[in-house]
């Protein structure tokens, strides 16, 4: 349900977020659990709850954000590569976690923990400076 999503209240303001990236269509922010530092997550601001329920376009469309994403992400967090995972369970609103990846275990989500607010301040604001390089 919109009303009651966390990620739909992120969206809205209602709840406070690291935001790294936003349009009119999508947002990105720092995820509250990462299993890796520089954890984003990229969502729609329209709520969809599942990934191969969307329109061709915007699903082509999430996912050319993320790829654009990745090397911002990468190149903040000094990972050797990006990982994507999409899932939906946890909340059901459609979202893609982009996770630098060191290792073949880095995507764990066994490996999620709660994240110091000031660490992903800082993270976040590495990844906008990339962002804003281009």
């Amino acid at each position: 349900m919109p009303g009651e999503c966390i990620f739909c209240k992120i969206i809205n303001g209602e709840l406070p977020s690291h935001k790294i990236w936003e349009d009119e269509n999508f947002l990105a922010f720092m995820d509250i659990y990462p299993v890796q530092q520089g954890h984003v997550l990229l969502v729609p601001k329209a709520h969809s709850d599942y990934v191969f329920s969307m329109e061709d376009k915007e699903y082509a469309e999430i996912f050319k954000r993320a790829k654009a994403l990745s090397e911002p992400v990468r190149r903040a967090t000094g990972a050797r590569r990006i990982g994507i995972g999409v899932e939906g369970l946890s909340v059901p609103h459609v979202h893609i976690h982009i996770i630098p990846v060191n290792n073949i275990n880095d995507i764990d989500p066994c490996k999620a923990k709660k994240a110091n607010p000031e660490e992903l301040a800082k993270i976040a604001e590495k990844i906008r400076k990339e962002i804003n390089k281009k």
